[in-house]
């Protein structure tokens, strides 16, 4: 597996944010995840978007993080965020997501973030699965879906204290 950094924008950061989508307007039955991202969200040193790429050069699994200061949806000062993390059907299983998520932390603890932030939802309980069992656990809820009862706001320390 290829792991790589790339733009939000990429054309390969498209297609699986397009697959990604589809799925939660399957899982949600309502229009996918509104929250509105650009780009430039995601260029170091405030953020990171990574791809994983097969040995056909396949996209199969994507990731990012921006970062986020205190502000009237409940972020603190020093959050990076988790959006995006997704793997293809055909890719699951194989630890790509445990992967990508430790270089995100990685990254992101390199960029002096303090906190890893993420937002779920009920019906996704595998990546609830995959936060729970690296550390991750359930905070103040925060961001666009602050306010939906099916929404899951997560937690991890990315700094000694």
């Amino acid at each position: 597996m290829n792991i790589q950094r790339r733009s939000y924008d990429h054309p390969d950061a498209v297609k699986l944010n397009d697959e990604v989508q589809l799925e939660y307007i399957e899982r949600y039955q309502d229009g996918g995840d509104q929250t509105h991202l650009d780009p430039t969200m995601f260029e170091p040193p405030n953020g990171l978007y990574l791809l994983a790429y097969d040995e056909r050069e396949r996209p199969v699994a994507t990731g990012g993080w921006r970062a986020m200061e205190r502000n009237e949806e409940g972020y603190s000062d020093g959050d990076a965020e988790l959006k995006r993390m997704f793997v293809i059907r055909e890719g699951r299983g194989q630890g790509l997501a445990r992967r990508i998520l430790g270089l995100l932390e990685e990254d992101a603890r390199a960029a002096g973030r303090t906190r890893m932030v993420l937002e779920t939802g009920d019906k996704q309980p595998e990546a609830i699965a995959l936060y729970t069992s690296s550390g991750y656990t359930v905070c103040e809820k925060f961001g666009h879906y602050r306010t939906y009862e099916n929404s899951i706001c997560m937690a991890k320390p990315l700094q000694e204290s």
